[in-house]
């Protein structure tokens, strides 16, 4: 019988979650990434190292870790891998934060693949100001679900990537062998799939996988390199598909596309030219 994901977990919410940022965190995730901006490690400043825009993946990911626990079965967590990224930034997190942070499955529909899982992560300031929300998209391979089912909360507005189909630049990425180890150390976002063999073959995988977040987080990099003139901190808004698997160790090439307005799209492959990351954008 095939595992089943049953409808009553939409709707279920974990948190508030207290976590408290320091300087150390921001630079060791600007680190995972092999980041070389000296911005990411200056804490003379009276607000210390620029976050990185991806860096709230760190934090939402002990309430991801709660909330999981709390909605799925042990054996299905191997079988879920990223499928989309939604993060909107209504103010940098900043090192001597204590952010409250919750979470809360909002949709649970089968796909052709399995099932898809969309959480919120919505994190407030000690004073209730909102800091960061995200809406991540996990299909869990093989297991089916009872149905569509959607929570009240609506989804967050994905931003059109603007039209045309130029590619303005290109910029390519190494990742190593080692880069799911460092991402995991630096980030605090410990998956087995990524950093285990035996786990990742266990769970039907080819082998170790980098991280969505990490595979996001450097096509942000390059974005924020090419069309922002190195400033993370000008990026509001991001979101993208991830339609392959990052292998270790591997080549990916982050690709500018079209750029309207505020809006930057930009897309990312493999050696073979596969598209890995899909209909992304920035709003700056």
């Amino acid at each position: 019988m095939k595992a089943t994901i049953p409808a009553k977990i939409v709707g279920i919410e974990v948190g508030a979650v207290s976590q408290t940022l320091d300087a150390r965190w921001l630079m060791a995730y600007a680190a995972g990434l092999g980041e070389t901006d000296p911005r990411y490690y200056d804490t003379e400043g009276p607000s210390g190292p620029v976050a990185h825009p991806m860096f709230a993946a760190s934090y939402e990911w002990t309430v991801a870790l709660t909330l999981r626990g709390k909605t799925l079965k042990p054996e299905l967590l191997p079988l879920g891998v990223q499928t989309s990224h939604h993060l909107v930034i209504h103010r940098r997190p900043q090192a001597t934060d204590r952010l409250l942070t919750r979470g809360q499955v909002i949709t649970l529909r089968p796909v052709a693949s399995g099932t898809l899982v969309v959480t919120r992560y919505s994190t407030v300031d000690r004073n209730g100001r909102p800091v960061t929300t995200t809406d991540y998209g996990s299909i869990f391979r093989g297991v089916t679900c009872e149905g569509e089912t959607s929570a009240s909360v609506p989804p967050l507005a994905r931003p059109i990537p603007p039209a045309g189909d130029e590619v303005r630049w290109t910029s390519p990425v190494a990742i190593s062998m080692q880069a799911a180890h460092v991402y995991s150390e630096c980030a605090r976002i410990w998956n087995p799939i990524h950093t285990d063999l035996a786990v990742a073959r266990g769970a039907g995988l080819p082998g170790l996988i980098l991280h969505g977040t990490a595979t996001v987080a450097l096509a942000i990099s390059r974005v924020v390199t090419h069309d922002l003139g190195g400033d993370p901190a000008r990026v509001s808004e991001l979101t993208a598909r991830m339609t392959g698997m990052v292998g270790l160790p591997s080549t990916l090439t982050v690709r500018g596309r079209a750029r309207a307005g505020d809006l930057i799209a930009f897309d990312c492959v493999n050696e073979r030219g596969d598209t890995v990351l899909s209909d992304g954008v920035v709003r700056a």
